[in-house]
């Protein structure tokens, strides 16, 4: 059976299953074949860009009924856009952004770097 996304993305060159405000947009794409010689497309690592400097970020406090959709919502127009904030601070679950009130977090900006 064909993998879902090979005849619509192979004939267009760096062209991969994520739209363009994905943090996996620019990802890799690698195939791995089985021993039975089937094919199974994969995202590589994602690798995390630099922290921003203090000053390329905008200090936020959490509130206690905040979520990551919300913070993504709110200062990228967005929900799915909660991974730019997650990358910005050194946080391994995007839970952990929210999970305590009152804790300053850094939303980067527009210099940012994080696109």
């Amino acid at each position: 059976m064909p993998e879902p996304y090979r005849s619509a993305f192979d004939g267009i060159p760096g062209a991969g299953p994520y739209p363009r405000t994905s943090r996996y947009a620019d990802a890799e794409i690698a195939v791995h074949t089985l021993p039975g010689g089937a094919e199974v497309r994969y995202a590589k690592h994602r690798l995390l860009p630099p922290l921003p400097a203090a000053d390329d970020t905008v200090p936020h406090t959490v509130t206690a009924v905040e979520r990551p959709d919300h913070l993504g919502q709110r200062y990228f127009g967005a929900p799915d856009q909660w991974w730019r904030i997650a990358d910005a601070n050194p946080v391994l679950d995007p839970r952990e952004l929210t999970a305590e009130p009152g804790r300053r977090i850094g939303i980067p900006g527009q210099g940012g770097g994080l696109g």
